[in-house]
Order: C-alpha cells, then structure tokens, then sequence
C-alpha cells in the first residue's frame, strides 16, 4: 500500500475513532505511531514517541497556556466574575431586549477572562437565563444569548485558541492578539444590533415595553462598577501590556495570573481553598490541552511522512486555481460539518496539518487567515444538530427550555457570526488593521 493510500486511512480511522468518542490525544497518537511504523519501522516509531514530545512541549511560548488558564480561574474561583452581569444589566437594561444585550457583554468579558466557552456557557447560563425568564423574555432568545456569546472569548484576546494557532503555524501570537479585537467586537456589536432591532420591532421577545421603564440610580451604578472593576482592568491591563511592547504575550498570560492573584488578596477574596482550586482546575486543563497537542504532533509527523498534505494541497490548488475565497469556502464546510461533533481545540489541531500547507501554497496571510479559522471555530460551537454550547446550556437549565427553543434562539446569531464571517473575509483590513498599525 501507498504512503499516501495509508494517510488517507489514517485520517478516515481518526475520525471515526472521535465519532465513537475516543479521547482526541488517543485517536490522533495512537492512528500516528500506528501509520509511522507501517510506512517506516518500529525504531523510527519509537524514536518519534521519545523525542518530539519533550521538544515541543519544551517551547518557552507555551507557557502562556496554563498562565491564562491560571489567571481564568483565580477570576472564577475567587469570585470576581459573580457580579459581571448585575453590573452590565444596570447600564444596559433601558435597551429594547436590554437584559439580551447584557448577556452579550457579560459573556463576552467573562469568556476573555476565563478563555473557555464551554465554561462562559455554563456558568452564565446559571445567572444570566433565569433572570431573563423572569423578566418574560423569549426562551430562545434567553438561551440563544448565552449559547452564542460564550463563543466571542476566543476572538477577543486574550485567546488560548489564538496562543496554540500561533505557535503551530508560526505566527506572532501579539499580531494574532492585535487582530482578534475588532472581529471580536464587531461580532459582539452585531450580536446587540440584532437583539434591539428584533425586541424593538417585537417588544415581547424582550418582555414587553415596561421592561424599558426599570431605572436604576447613580449611587446603584457606581456600586456596580465598585463590584466589577476587576475584570476590565486585568484584561486591559495584559492587553495593553501587549499591545505597548511592555512584555511579551508569552510573559502577558504570568503577568496576568499575577495581577489577578493581587486584586484577589486586595479584594480580600483569596482564600487557600480558592486559590488550590484554581491551580487544580489550570493543571488539569493544560493537561488536556497538551495531551491534544502531542497526539496532533504525532498526526502531523504522520500526515508528512505520507506525503498527504502536500499531494492534497496540490490537488486543490490545481482545482480553485489558488483562489483564496474558494479555499476558504471549502475550510468553511470543513470546520462547520467537524464543528458539529469536535471540540475548538482538537478540531483545529487535527485540522491545520493539513489545511496550513494549502493556505501556505496560495500564498494566503496566516495572521488574516488565523482569525477566520477561530470565528469558523466559533460557529461550529452552536451549530445545529450539535452545538456544543446548545448543550452546555441544556444541561444547566433542565426542563426549562427545550433544545429545539435553544436552537431557535441561536440561529439568530448564526446568521450574525456568518455575517461578522464575511466581513472578516471580503474585508482583510478589519483583522490586520492593528498589527500592521503596531509594527509599521
């Protein structure tokens, strides 16, 4: 058999191995020293297994992972976070559906800080859901919000998404941070647009006019900004870091952890029971994340020994003559159709071995072409039939919205994430806008 008949093999076994739901790190190593040791010998497999692990995982730029995880959780598990959509609701609820709009801002921050939207999904649903269904808002909309803002944490920076693309492609992780930002706004801007057109064309999706009446006291306002301030100022204090040159995006994820660690103690809301679980949760995650990683070394060690990357960068290229948008389109279906069944992290992982020597042969930006892997990522976490978040919020929620309402409600802001897609894509400037800005 062919090295290039077993890389196809390889890659139909690895995803049928996560269809049956095979742990990711399990099904791409194990596929891989299966496939080198066919197309080689048994030695190379095990000189592979011995040596690319310690080298990859000895990369300094790596560590901004659990320091991010660190400084995610100290946020959480200290509870910085708890007051996040109170705070938003009280300058934001006079909006036509204002509580919607809240959720969209308070998921948005609380995604940046702790760099998961599974996580964002579930704990906002929890506070955010409940209160919007009391105040008689729409269960689609209510549930939507959530389902759908947990998401922009990974194009809004600090991004664990954008710290794993960076190093695996080669890019500057800062440049990536750079043009994250406004594709992450302007999804959360679109996001907002749609719910005050929707609740000012049909009040009763946002719980009818006489929730515009609610007002709220300047003492009340600055109360809630006394109980938040946190958040913002940790993530504008680590971006501006960035962004200025003060320190590195590498140095920015410790630096971060640490500012956190502080307004905890001065907060007086660090306690040892707080702070061990923080470590716990952070070690566990970066546990996951580099097992992901290795098993996806191995994969793509695989992938080029079997000369599949190359012969299929090839093949497209000589089918969309180079087109930037038509390989785009084809990532496109890719990542929707994996997104449906694959977590953020590993599909991307699984994907970029064979993807980057395409994107690399039609002569693409890797920076520009970064940002739309994540928000195509973004997308495939609330795509039907199974969005991952669409889950996340069920689960939180029991019987008190149906998945078909949660799917409803989402599919409002599918259509805003396909359109924030597009402008990302047709509009290059809007993602390198600000690196080109830093560093010329």
């Amino acid at each position: 058999m062919s090295s290039g008949a077993i890389g196809i093999m390889g890659v139909v076994v690895t995803l049928l191995l996560m269809g049956l739901r095979v742990p990711i790190a399990v099904a791409l190593g194990g596929v891989s020293i299966v496939g080198i040791i066919w197309m080689l010998n048994l030695q190379a497999g095990l000189g592979i297994i011995s040596s690319v692990p310690f080298n990859f995982i000895g990369n300094w730029a790596l560590t901004a992972v659990p320091m991010f995880l660190l400084m995610g959780y100290v946020c959480t598990t200290t509870g910085m976070t708890n007051g996040l959509f109170r705070a938003m609701r009280i300058f934001l609820a006079r909006l036509p559906g204002g509580l919607a709009v809240t959720g969209v801002a308070a998921s948005a921050l609380f995604a940046s800080a702790s760099g998961s939207s599974v996580a964002t999904a579930s704990a906002m649903a929890r506070i955010a859901v409940p209160e919007m269904l009391a105040h008689r808002y729409d269960k689609g909309l209510s549930s939507g919000v959530i389902a759908a803002s947990g998401t922009l944490g990974s194009l809004i920076p600090p991004s664990i998404l954008m710290v794993l693309y960076g190093i695996y492609a080669e890019v500057s992780i800062g440049a990536l941070f750079l043009a994250g930002f406004l594709p992450g706004v302007v999804s959360a801007l679109l996001y907002m647009g749609m719910i005050v057109l929707r609740c000012w064309r049909n009040p009763e999706l946002g719980g009818g006019v006489e929730s515009l009446r609610e007002k709220f006291t300047w003492d009340e306002k600055l109360g809630a900004l006394r109980e938040v301030w946190p958040l913002p100022v940790l993530i504008f204090a680590v971006l501006g870091g960035i962004f200025t040159g003060l320190f590195s995006p590498t140095e920015a994820g410790a630096v971060g952890a640490i500012l956190a660690i502080l307004i905890a103690i001065v907060r007086k809301q660090l306690t040892v029971e707080s702070f061990k679980e923080a470590v716990v949760f952070a070690v566990v995650g970066s546990c996951s994340i580099f097992a992901i990683l290795i098993g996806s070394l191995f994969f793509t060690r695989f992938l080029v020994l079997s000369g599949l990357p190359t012969d299929l960068a090839d093949f497209v290229l000589s089918l969309t003559d180079g087109n930037a948008y038509l390989i785009i389109l084809g990532v496109a279906v890719i990542y929707v159709v994996l997104g449906m069944f694959v977590e953020s992290i590993g599909l991307m992982l699984l994907t970029l071995p064979i993807i980057l020597p395409l994107v690399g042969g039609a002569d693409m930006n890797l920076i520009w072409f970064g940002i739309i892997v994540i928000k195509l990522l973004e997308i495939g976490l609330v795509t039907p039939p199974i969005g991952l978040n669409v889950y996340v919020i069920k689960g939180a929620l029991g019987s008190s919205v149906s998945l078909q309402e949660i799917f409803k409600g989402v599919s409002w802001f599918i259509l805003m994430d396909i359109a924030a897609l597009l402008l990302i894509v047709f509009l290059p400037e809007l993602s390198l806008f600000l690196p080109e800005l830093m560093w010329d």
